[in-house]
């Protein structure tokens, strides 16, 4: 859950938490084991944070400032920022952030007006506290750190390649993209790699000196004017880029293929000493991601990749036609603790891709946890999706856990990596058995030869278990020499595994999961077979027998696919509360070749890669296969074509997956997602009312929808309480009568029209869908589908939706050292229970801040397991006194986020969290005195509910436990007694599936 603080109307000049952001999706508010506060600490350090104010951008601009004209482009067209009335409206922004900044006495140190009507400054808590209080101040958040998130072609896979393929169907790989830039947001390009070989960019227009209409295979060629590159597009509008210039890479290095390369690195500069800086501080690519993504979305067809010596076929981007413009704002630090883009540097990239005309933007990068949907680069995310602009984004590599994903706002295409045929190799061991695992370097038989565990060959001074592991100077070549070695994935790095045993003189590794993981086809330095499970377990034993022998061969049968990768995040999203389905759509993430840079990748030119980072460029590719066909069509309507005509990917077993929190609708097919028959499309103003839905004040006035209503193409209610009816709106493609039927175990779904007829493309519908629960089970997720046939056409959509059990206040509240409270509940279930936990009352912490920017803060921890979590900071100001509280959480010491909590009115702020995570936070407690003298006492305290935490009084709750009517009122009393007058106590009424009331007393 996103954590809302207690708001009020305690301050006098508006109040702080209107303006509370988190970056976290699932932000918990730690607390101290035992609940006694750990501090205060130093002051907390100054940090870079983004200001987004209320006017605005230019993609979005309707003409509602002074005499300034509107700036939003109109249906169907891009923005075009060297207009008159752009560049005014510009500068007004422009002169709004600076006034804004100035008012608190900071420096503006990035404009943002394209997508977003941001600055980022250098700010401490009490210019925090200020800027959170000044008019037209939307939002406030740290410039935190993202990275890049990591058939055997996946071109063959998709069905482009061969003479029924998508590309033949486009008219060839010369035409497949034709018209379309793809802006790829990464750690830049290794322009020399025969993916993006092109022609040189001259000053040549199309059709000649003369002015002649181009040919239509000259119409999108770009050329240069001056040093602007200049390219006219499928849509009608130009894209305007230029080639700068920086370390190791020249002007020159642009090409008809790369049209475009800039780097964004001013946010990064600043936080990374050089001291600690790698890489190229320009658009060439050190680390070798960038180049795999932009290659794979749109590298040149057919292109021969040999490594090594050895022949790996060709490799082509899914849009080959289609040009890269280079947006590099992810870095390389020498100890790796600081690579990636600051949130800063991200958003100067979306803004520029945007201006520059860009159709497509590949974002295979993320956070450490789910970003919001008012996280700036969220927002400047949004505002290139109103703009006409498709977003592919990586939904993250830290699965199978539940809830990891990030990128998940419904302007984007949240992407999940599926797996392809696979390359595989086979052990044989000594005893007969063989097992088959993934294998890319295995290319002719090796063996038989001895099979070692590492930790048997490893030298007199190394520890067993660095041994075991294969890492760096922990082999003895006397001892490794022609042997096999067995070496445990972890710690180290895959690749770094076999360059040690190839260093101690070994012929070939067997590398071997010691828990389920996925396995991967890397280039390893000598022969090696990938294993996984059972099959690993097996040849990790064996190898540790005496006279243990293996073989190792190409090939073998190779897993079920498409799967679902292991390291694939999951849903479901935290911040869309269960009414968002995410993913979106799985694509070929596993086991990828594409191009590289070298000096990131042991000097190769192409290699194999995994991770949601290769499955994004899949679709930003097929995106712009689909806008080169129709170039008028919106973001939305092409997600929603690869969505309902996506297939269900597979399990283990080869069955049918049912997990859409993994997969999303499921696997993309290329060839059908051009005839999706009906399309549900959404623009700017439904997201707006979506946000309103979620909770957040998108200060446009825009009306809330019931989140559940957006016009997706899936369907997810995350609460559902007995009943619900969704609504959804759908535009036929095609003529056709459409018929609908549902399949959702234990609940009856009513499509209510169930048959639709349209006369002719582009033609609206809407129906609803009402569910009634039946014999689902309350709080378990319940997935199924949506279909509506047409003939040969079918038009899926998953549904997610989870029955609840109860309707609870969060919080309800009383006084004295005993009393009792009624408040109502409505179950959803006949049987009802509640169980009172607490009441807990902490230690209190006195003290007081003096001066007119006054503040110091506290760290603080809190266990697994706990129940439920406060944190009260109660102030005793002097009339003419702002206080308040900034929060968020900590990791190695560095603020992630950053949370506002109002006074309410009686001076306290309150934060409350039901079944929070483990962690630390930071809580800065705020005074602006109104003099250099002013004085403000406070009191701090931290409560913590658990199972057996130390109870301070009793607290129980009646009727304990009752036959109910499902969704009817039932009134429920709470007791207390034996608690302290003078300071807070906190109990936690807990229902079922771990739900809850807060009974806050004194």
């Amino acid at each position: 859950m996103t954590p809302q603080p207690r708001r009020a109307s305690r301050i006098r000049r508006g109040t702080i938490g209107a303006l509370l952001t988190t970056t976290l999706a699932a932000l918990s508010l730690p607390l101290a084991t035992p609940a006694v506060a750990t501090g205060p600490a130093e002051p907390l350090p100054v940090g870079n944070y983004l200001i987004t104010l209320a006017d605005q951008p230019l993609v979005t601009y309707d003409g509602n400032v002074d005499d300034l004209p509107a700036t939003r482009p109109a249906e169907g067209r891009k923005l075009d920022v060297t207009a008159s009335d752009a560049k005014r409206y510009r500068t007004h922004l422009v002169a709004e952030q600076r006034h804004v900044a100035k008012k608190v006495g900071a420096t503006v140190r990035q404009h943002y007006a394209v997508t977003t009507n941001t600055f980022s400054a250098r700010l401490n808590a009490a210019q925090l506290v200020q800027l959170a209080r000044t008019k037209g101040v939307t939002n406030i958040s740290p410039d935190r750190l993202h990275q890049a998130t990591d058939d055997r072609n996946s071109s063959d896979f998709l069905g482009l390649s061969g003479h029924k393929g998508l590309w033949a169907a486009l008219g060839g790989t010369a035409k497949a993209g034709r018209g379309i830039v793809i802006g790829d947001i990464d750690t830049g390009i290794w322009p020399e790699s025969a993916s993006f070989k092109a022609p040189a960019l001259t000053s040549s227009k199309p059709g000649g000196k003369h002015g002649k209409k181009p040919s239509k295979d000259d119409l999108y060629r770009p050329y240069l004017d001056g040093t602007t590159t200049v390219m006219h597009k499928a849509d009608g509008t130009t894209f305007t880029g230029t080639c700068q210039t920086g370390e190791s890479f020249a002007a020159a290095d642009c090409n008809q293929k790369i049209v475009s390369a800039r780097y964004f690195a001013d946010g990064w500069l600043q936080q990374v000493p050089e001291s600690n800086r790698a890489g190229y501080i320009s658009p060439r690519d050190s680390q070798g991601h960038g180049t795999h993504t932009a290659s794979t979305a749109a590298g040149n067809a057919g292109v021969r990749a040999t490594v090594d010596g050895h022949d790996l076929g060709t490799v082509s981007g899914v849009a080959p036609a289609a040009t890269i413009a280079v947006y590099k704002a992810l870095w390389q630090s020498k100890d790796g603790k600081q690579d990636g883009g600051l949130t800063s540097d991200l958003v100067a990239a979306i803004d520029q891709a945007v201006a520059d005309g860009v159709d497509v933007i590949n974002y295979s990068l993320g956070g450490t946890f789910e970003s919001a949907y008012d996280d700036p680069s969220q927002t400047a995310l949004r505002n290139a999706a109103a703009a006409g602009v498709f977003v592919a984004t990586a939904g993250g590599n830290a699965g199978p856990e539940s809830a990891s994903l990030d990128n998940t706002a419904p302007w984007t295409t949240t992407v999940a990596a599926g797996t392809i045929a696979s390359h595989t190799g086979t052990v044989t061991l000594g005893n007969g058995k063989s097992y088959t695992g993934i294998s890319t370097s295995v290319h002719e038989t090796i063996g038989s030869a001895p099979l070692v565990r590492a930790a048997a060959v490893k030298t007199a001074e190394a520890d067993t278990a660095d041994a075991d592991l294969c890492t760096a100077g922990t082999l003895d070549p006397t001892r490794t020499a022609g042997k096999t070695v067995v070496c445990d994935r972890g710690v180290t790095a895959r690749v770094d595994k076999s360059a040690e045993v190839k260093r101690a003189g070994g012929t070939a590794m067997v590398l071997v999961n010691t828990r389920n993981e996925s396995s991967d086809g890397d280039l390893h330095s000598i022969p090696t077979v990938h294993l996984n499970g059972p099959e690993a377990t097996a040849v990790r034993d064996y190898a540790a027998t005496d006279g243990a022998t293996a073989t190792l061969t190409s090939g073998g049968k190779g897993a079920t696919y498409p799967q679902v990768a292991g390291f694939s995040s999951r849903g479901p999203s935290l911040v869309g509360k269960g009414d968002l389905l995410k993913p979106d759509i799985t694509a070929p993430g596993a086991t990828i070749l594409a191009a590289v840079a070298p000096p990131g990748n042991q000097g190769r030119d192409f290699d194999y890669l995994s991770g949601t980072s290769m499955a994004t460029p899949h679709i930003a590719g097929l995106a712009a296969l689909y806008l080169s066909e129709h170039p008028t069509w919106s973001p939305m309507s092409i997600k929603s074509a690869m969505m309902t005509t996506a297939s269900p990917t597979k399990t283990a077993d080869g069955k049918n997956n049912g997990d859409l929190f993994a997969q999303g609708a499921g696997e993309v097919e290329a060839r059908a997602m051009l005839r999706p028959g009906l399309v549900y499309d959404s623009s700017e103003q439904d997201w707006l009312g979506y946000l309103e839905g979620v909770g957040i004040d998108t200060r446009t006035g825009t009306e809330a929808i019931d989140p559940s209503d957006l016009n997706y193409p899936s369907i997810a209610v995350g609460e559902l309480f007995g009943t619900q009816t969704v609504t959804r709106t759908v535009t036929a493609t095609s003529a056709g009568t459409y018929r609908a039927k549902v399949d959702l175990p234990g609940v009856k779904a009513t499509v209510s029209p169930s048959v639709l007829h349209f006369g002719h493309a582009g033609q609206k519908r809407t129906f609803t869908i009402k569910f009634d629960v039946t014999t689902a089970r309350s709080g378990i997720l319940d997935t199924g589908s949506l279909t509506w046939t047409s003939g040969r056409t079918t038009v899926r959509s998953p549904i997610a939706v989870t029955p609840q059990s109860v309707h609870a206040p969060a919080e309800i509240k009383g006084t004295g050292t005993s009393g009792e409270t009624a408040f109502s509940v409505t179950p959803a279930t006949s049987t009802f229970t509640a169980t009172a936990r607490g009441p807990v009352s902490s230690p209190l912490t006195k003290a007081t801040l003096t001066g007119t920017a006054a503040e110091t803060h506290y760290e603080t921890n809190i266990p697994a397991g706990a129940k439920a979590a406060q944190i009260s900071v109660h102030f005793d100001p002097a009339a003419d006194t702002v206080v308040g509280v900034v929060w968020g959480v900590m990791v190695d010491g560095v603020p992630q986020s950053a949370a506002f909590a109002d006074p309410d009115s009686n001076g306290t702020s309150t934060i409350s969290l039901g079944q929070p995570n483990a962690g630390t936070i930071f809580v800065a407690v705020v005074a602006l005195g109104s003099s250099d003298d002013t004085v403000t006492p406070y009191t701090y305290q931290v409560n913590h509910i658990s199972e057996n935490s130390p109870v301070t009084g009793k607290v129980t709750v009646t009727p304990d436990r009752a036959r109910v009517a499902p969704g009817t009122p039932t009134d429920l009393t709470a007791t207390w007694s034996g608690v302290p007058a003078t300071a807070r106590s906190t109990a936690w009424i807990e229902y079922a599936n771990g739900a809850g009331t807060f009974l806050t007393l004194n």
